[in-house]
């Protein structure tokens, strides 16, 4: 029921695009030429009109990885918007090269909010992936204080700029940067529980591709729906769900659980100092973002796995879960149906964990918020 790996590069093989002429915006703020709305251009309905994506954090890890993947797999007259306080114009003169009719735009700037907004105006999803990256010995809490921050100052900026945008957080600790965005946007008076999303995609990824290793040859996993959270034990994959689970047994089950619990423990580790899983959680959130553009143009109705408003159907706010996407965002919120004994005890040791993550984040923004006064 939710995007894997192996589902959405089946699904955007066909997206290679042959047509050449790439446009690329040489001067900060200034639109690339041939978008819709242009002189000339001829009116489009809604369902089917181009779209426009922004990108926050464009020059880090993961925002150079994400762009390079929209770049390839956005549809046709998509603008791609880029943003970051360094180094924007060298990715967004890379990636232009790509050969795809996706339109590069880049923005930099620091302290000056200006080229921020410029880089949001007409927006139709925001996502955010700016914050630094785990470290050796670092956990996703270990973050909070620096990322925390950027996360309510971006978010801020959407607000302001385009509040009706779909929102996405890629920026760690997921688990408690989607509620602090969240207070944000209730501050400014445009919280939407169906238009902000949390990225967790890269766990339904590290499941897909590790039940497929342990498997007899022969047998593809496309989908494995994860819920709970985006860190350590708050990460429940849903194994049981799948039909392969009746061709590994529940101590082997168990072991691929704790390994995509400790995936990117795995990927710090073997960086040796030199980064976290930046390459494959770029491409997660470019799957992700793609989906939702897709649903957004009426093109279908995917269904995902995000961190979402839980809308009271659980005692933790905010959860990853499985979610129908539409042209106005989330649809609905989807049943997971009958689990394991196993992964029920998992998901209700995750639930006090969410609860107290989101309770972080939302304390971080009161607290924020009366320092300003």
């Amino acid at each position: 029921i939710c995007y894997s790996f192996c589902t959405l590069l089946n699904l955007f093989q066909f997206n290679k695009m042959l047509t050449s002429g790439s446009s690329y915006s040489s001067s900060v703020g200034r639109p690339a030429s041939g978008l819709v709305g242009g002189v000339g251009m001829a009116a489009v309905s809604e369902s089917t009109r181009n779209m426009k994506v922004a990108v926050l954090g464009a020059s880090g890890g993961i925002g150079q990885t994400l762009s390079l993947f929209l770049k390839v797999h956005l549809p046709a007259g998509t603008t791609l918007s880029l943003y970051d306080i360094a180094h924007t114009a060298g990715v967004a003169a890379d990636i232009s090269h790509v050969d795809t009719q996706v339109n590069v735009e880049w923005y930099q700037g620091g302290k000056d909010k200006q080229e921020l907004e410029k880089a949001l105006f007409a927006a139709d999803v925001v996502c955010i992936v700016a914050g630094v990256p785990r470290k050796p010995g670092m956990t996703r809490d270990d973050l909070f204080n620096v990322n925390a921050g950027i996360i309510a100052d971006l978010t801020e900026s959407v607000a302001k700029v385009a509040p009706n945008s779909l929102l996405c957080i890629g920026t760690n600790p997921v688990n408690s940067c989607v509620p602090i965005a969240a207070e944000v946007l209730k501050q400014w008076k445009c919280y939407d529980k169906n238009k902000l999303l949390g990225v967790t995609l890269l766990d339904n990824m590290r499941a897909c591709m590790f039940i497929n290793e342990a498997l007899p040859g022969g047998k593809i996993v496309k989908e494995v729906p994860v819920v709970g959270g985006h860190s350590a034990t708050t990460i429940v994959p849903l194994f049981s769900l799948t039909e392969a689970a009746k061709h590994i047994n529940s101590n082997d089950l168990g072991k691929l659980a704790e390994r995509v619990q400790n995936a990117g423990t795995e990927v710090v580790t073997a960086k040796a100092g030199r980064g976290s899983a930046t390459l494959s959680m770029g491409a997660a959130t470019a799957y992700f973002v793609v989906a939702l553009v897709e649903a957004l143009r009426g093109e279908r109705k995917p269904a995902v796995c995000a961190m979402v408003d839980t809308d009271g159907a659980s005692k933790a706010p905010f959860m990853a879960w499985p979610v129908q996407l539409g042209p106005s965002g989330i649809e609905s919120r989807l049943s997971i149906g009958s689990i394991s004994s196993n992964e029920e005890a998992l998901l209700n040791k995750a639930i006090p964990i969410l609860i107290k993550d989101a309770e972080k984040g939302s304390s971080f923004f009161h607290s924020r918020k009366s320092s300003k006064l």
